[in-house]
């Protein structure tokens, strides 16, 4: 299991919100099929956790994480466009995560992955600073990032 490593990465990579250990943890072994590392010369240099939302045709990015020995590489579109291209992520229509303002490097890097594809992307204000988080953390924007058809999908991968 990868949990350790991925958790010293995601501390590494702020402004990411660290989660427990135990949580990386599980998401490397209860969620694989929908999360990937990536590794150089045996290092963990890449993380993606995401989740098929319950009910619905959507993949949920939780968290992408690149070491700055990595960044500069496309290494996080390159891994949204491996876990999109995954069986597991055949029905997703769209692609989401939440994103606060202030994170250019999250922004940066989904405007880039849905130039890329082709797909559209669209945000609002989701979960709010003062109605969800009690003050405590900036609003968090839900990002949408409507995936072309399967055809498309194939020659824009």
């Amino acid at each position: 299991m990868d949990g350790a490593e991925i958790w010293d990465l995601v501390r590494d990579c702020s402004p990411l919100d660290e989660n427990s250990m135990y949580c990386n943890l599980i998401q490397a072994d209860h969620f694989r099929d929908t999360c990937v590392v990536a590794e150089l010369d045996g290092d963990i240099v890449g993380w993606i956790s995401g989740h098929m939302v319950p009910g619905k045709e959507e993949f949920f990015v939780w968290q992408v994480a690149v070491s700055e020995k990595a960044r500069g590489l496309g290494l996080g579109k390159k891994m949204l466009k491996h876990l999109i291209a995954r069986d597991v992520c055949a029905d997703a229509k769209a692609l989401k995560t939440t994103i606060t303002r202030d994170n250019g490097a999250s922004w940066g890097l989904f405007r880039s992955f849905a130039r890329s594809i082709g797909g559209e992307l669209t945000d609002e204000p989701h979960f709010k600073r003062d109605t969800h988080f009690g003050g405590q953390h900036d609003t968090e924007h839900m990002v949408t990032i409507r995936l072309p058809e399967e055809d498309d999908w194939a020659k824009a991968a």
